[in-house]
């Protein structure tokens, strides 16, 4: 019903043929179309797709820069794909940092998206699990200093709502 990619290794596999780790990248992305497209066909109800670490910062500026630029021209030419084959997007992890423009694209996907449900689509930028414990951990730390949460009522499924894929 669910199944999770995570977008690794394109980088290493070009280096090692002699080309560019972008070129690996775009390899790459041009799979993801595929893949979202043979899911429902197999009866899985949800991708999510890993697509950029939390540590994927730590790479050269010009791969993330190239990274950025590869997301940026996949978000355009595929904006109206997704809509049309009514797919749901939801982008998981800290995206505060990514580009402006970037986040602007990835938010009217989501609100355009939001009453699709022929499949889902969870996309992980900025995302690592430890980071989405702390930033889980912290806004239930708010409710609970405000008083909208009791600590009694915590538990596995409550916390739940707290993480970046509540409601699905």
């Amino acid at each position: 019903m669910h199944i999770g990619i995570i977008m690794d290794g394109n980088g290493r596999w070009a280096a090692n043929k002699g080309l560019p780790r972008s070129f690996g990248h775009r390899k790459g992305a041009k799979q993801v179309s595929e893949i979202i497209k043979s899911c429902p066909k197999l009866g899985v109800k949800t991708l999510t797709l890993y697509a950029f670490s939390t540590e994927n910062w730590n790479r050269a500026a010009h791969e993330v820069s190239s990274l950025m630029r590869l997301f940026r021209g996949y978000l355009q030419t595929k904006y109206l794909d997704i809509i049309k084959n009514n797919i749901q997007v939801k982008f998981l992890g800290d995206t505060i940092p990514l580009p402006k423009d970037i986040l602007k694209q990835m938010k009217n996907l989501e609100l355009l998206t939001k009453k699709n449900n022929g499949f889902f689509l969870n996309i992980a930028l900025n995302y690592g699990g430890r980071d989405e414990i702390v930033r889980s951990t912290k806004k239930l730390a708010k409710d609970l200093l405000s008083k909208k949460v009791k600590i009694e009522n915590i538990n596995e499924n409550f916390f739940e709502i707290y993480l970046d894929t509540s409601g699905q």
